[in-house]
């Protein structure tokens, strides 16, 4: 029996998973993260902690494979171990694959930005583009406006929040139905309608809202443009309940499209995964 494993170095975060490998079968191991700043101090931290937890000796890895934006600062391999860099987005597609059973689907991963890939197994994944509208927007905007770097603490505010104080919506524009064929509870601009007496849970409901809708709507329209319905949300953001709550409102509205957002079990570990699955 051998273990491959897969690291995904990212900008705030150091993922990491195996594989256990008999004969045709493989296990997954569950998956770890660490906090860091320093990559070279977060990778090492990784897999001090995930080896040390599930028992694996250096003698039973096959291969450490590594990805993300801090996988480069590591030149020498790791405890004698070499280390093969993967493209991200292989990653991601491949993990997005894994965790949602599917064999075609638009991938994205909410981490720091947003990134699309369009997944076919048993293919080449093709990166369909992306934005830089994401964790880091969130963080960013909430310590401006709100004072607040503490996720938690965003989350609460965020839940007592009242959109109609910060967006504006088609219905706010016009009160006739027959008018547009758009849903009037659509959000017509971001930030459009921020009242005087928009409180700090008004606003911080305000940031994420705009966060997830371009990010649901970037999806639809990669989504649209390799004609695949099944969208796949994997990355740190999956987590944060309102994430889910904001993509049942896209599955409502694109329903009649049949297209369907999901999130899979594991989703903020899907591109370590995949780079595991490389190996």
């Amino acid at each position: 029996m051998s273990v491959v494993i897969g690291i995904d170095v990212g900008g705030s975060t150091t993922k990491i998973v195996g594989f256990r490998k008999d004969k045709d079968k493989k296990e997954l191991i569950q998956p770890q993260f660490v906090q860091a700043n320093d990559p070279i101090t977060s990778i090492y931290g990784a897999f001090g902690k995930f080896t040390d937890e599930n028992g694996l000796a250096l003698s039973s890895i096959d291969k450490v494979m590594m990805t993300g934006v801090g996988s480069s600062y590591l030149k020498n391999g790791l405890y004698g171990l070499e280390c093969i860099n993967v493209p991200e987005f292989q990653s991601i597609g491949l993990g997005g694959l894994y965790l949602s059973g599917l064999d075609n689907a638009l991938c994205v991963s909410m981490g720091t930005g947003t990134a699309l890939v369009h997944a076919v197994a048993g293919k080449k994944m093709t990166y369909l583009g992306g934005t830089g509208v994401g964790g880091g927007t969130l963080m960013g905007l909430s310590r401006l406006l709100l004072n607040a770097d503490e996720i938690p603490h965003i989350m609460e505010m965020a839940t007592n929040g009242n959109l109609k104080n910060v967006d504006l919506l088609i219905s706010d524009m016009t009160a006739d139905d027959t008018l547009s064929e758009l849903n009037r509870d659509l959000t017509a601009s971001n930030f459009g309608n921020l009242s005087d007496i928009a409180s700090k849970d008004d606003i911080a409901s305000g940031i994420l809202n705009m966060v997830f809708e371009m990010v649901g709507m970037i999806s639809v329209f990669g989504a649209r443009s390799v004609g695949v319905k099944n969208i796949i949300l994997t990355g740190n953001l999956t987590q944060l309940p309102y994430c889910r709550k904001k993509f049942v409102q896209f599955d409502g509205l694109y329903e009649k499209e049949g297209m369907k957002f999901s999130i899979p079990e594991l989703s903020n570990f899907a591109t370590a995964i995949g780079t595991a699955l490389c190996g």
